[in-house]
């Protein structure tokens, strides 16, 4: 097929997209990342803002302080602690979890309320933690932008033609269930693993983090969601963390 005078410039943005690739030694596996940390700090501080402003915090000092305590002390055993964190309690009852680039974790009361001692709650924020030491966010956008790119190119190839249609029409949902979703479970799990060294570091038990994802399978049934779930089913992040916690020893 010849190529039109879009296709070129699309290629050469796809080769530069592609260059982005690099090897991450905390993750073992070549990593793209076309945008950095930095960039998304922007993004974070206005969503953490808009969190704030649009949900409902807890304003019970215990609470509060009992997730800067722990969070604080695993931010520093992550080596995350050169910049300031700001740590908030949702009032939501369901059981979760955030971090947002730039430094915010973001706890439920619901989560608060399942963890059964500081290990567990550990190994939440370090999970969040092992999302940040992974450089994920940068990641997800980077395989976004690339994949609006790559079918960009394929459209621009197959011009007005029945297949470049189908890639208008369905080009997202093929980025979507490709290539983006089966890697998000990648990084939940590899995010479990680092979130389980970061705790262990911090001097919490790290046996703790399956007890609390057994908590959560009995919660919910064991469910990871359908097709377009982001996360590992409770069965398989159990089996994975035991597997690990066993080669460490631990």
């Amino acid at each position: 097929m010849r190529l039109n005078r879009l296709t070129v410039p699309l290629l050469l943005a796809a080769a530069c997209a592609l260059s982005g690739c690099a090897y991450n030694a905390d993750l073992g596996r070549d990593q793209l990342l076309i945008v950095k940390d930095d960039s998304l700090a922007a993004d974070g501080e206005k969503a953490w803002a808009d969190t704030l402003r649009t949900g409902y915090v807890s304003k019970e000092p215990r609470k509060n302080e009992r997730v800067r305590a722990v969070g604080q002390r695993v931010i520093t055993a992550a080596g995350l602690a050169n910049r300031p964190w700001d740590y908030a309690v949702f009032l939501d009852e369901a059981p979760n979890a955030f971090v947002l680039p730039g430094g915010h974790v973001g706890v439920t009361v619901g989560l608060l309320a399942m963890v059964q001692n500081d290990d567990q709650l550990a190994a939440v924020i370090g999970h969040e933690a092992g999302h940040v030491i992974a450089h994920h966010a940068a990641e997800r956008v980077s395989q976004e932008t690339t994949s609006k790119i790559l079918l960009g190119i394929a459209g621009a190839a197959a011009g007005g033609t029945d297949f470049g249609k189908l890639l208008k029409d369905h080009g997202g949902d093929a980025a979507k269930y490709g290539v983006l979703l089966p890697f998000s479970r990648k990084q939940e799990l590899e995010a479990d693993r680092l979130g389980v060294d970061v705790m262990q570091r911090a001097g919490y038990r790290p046996r703790e983090a399956v007890a609390l994802w057994r908590n959560m399978e009995a919660m919910d049934g064991g469910k990871g969601g359908g097709l377009e779930s982001t996360h590992p089913s409770d069965a398989v992040r159990i089996a994975e963390l035991e597997r690990y916690l066993t080669a460490r020893g631990w």
